[in-house]
């Protein structure tokens, strides 16, 4: 099963960065979802790269910044895109730890909380918690258009990574058994690093990972 475009605009750009944690330091490149039409947009996770998001906008209204969760290479580009559109950052409070390493004298302006639907243009968007990865992480389902932006709570090929501070394996695994392969198998999983993938594909191995 393979991912297919969506029934809706979403444009991605690649930025690339580092990520830093637990005293490391790690080379990324990260997904950047814009999702809207031609006249409002959100961004999801802002890395790295704040002018080349500006640009990927255009002339379209900024309505949120959206952070999958509070690594800072999810989100080290939304304080300056905040500042430049004046649009809200939004971040589960779990993740509070997390964004005060990179912004430790900014607050989110408001708190993305399980079940809350956001609007994205013409679509509506819900937000899913799926603590594991980070304990704010979350995903954004968009269920008329057939998609879900999973951050790094589920990539091509299974869960996100774990084994550093914040993160915990066996609440990932459930977080997205219980919340995320219980969505329709032709749902395109959007990440935030690497190829696309749908939960189908996922639901086929995840077990044997």
């Amino acid at each position: 099963m393979t991912a297919e475009t969506p029934p809706i605009p979403i444009d991605t750009l690649v930025t690339s960065g580092v990520f830093s944690l637990d005293g490391g330091d790690w080379e990324v490149d990260n997904n950047v979802w814009i999702v809207g039409n031609e006249r409002t947009a959100v961004v999801i996770d802002a890395s790295h790269d704040y002018e080349a998001i500006a640009r990927a906008l255009g002339d379209r209204e900024l309505m949120a910044i959206v952070c999958t969760h509070g690594h800072n290479d999810h989100i080290n580009a939304a304080g300056a895109l905040a500042d430049l559109t004046d649009a809200p950052i939004l971040l589960h409070p779990d993740d509070a730890p997390l964004w005060r390493m990179v912004y430790p004298h900014r607050e989110p302006d408001a708190p993305l909380l399980h079940g809350e639907r956001l609007q994205a243009g013409d679509v509506e968007v819900r937000v899913i918690h799926t603590p594991g990865h980070a304990p704010g992480a979350v995903c954004l389902h968009i269920p008329e258009a057939g998609v879900v932006f999973t951050g790094d709570t589920l990539c091509h090929g299974g869960p996100g990574a774990t084994g550093r501070s914040y993160s915990d394996a066996a609440t990932l695994r459930r977080s997205i058994r219980e919340r995320l392969l219980c969505l329709p198998q032709e749902t395109v999983v959007y990440p935030g690093h690497g190829e696309s993938t749908t939960i189908g594909a996922e639901v086929a191995g995840f077990d044997a990972r």
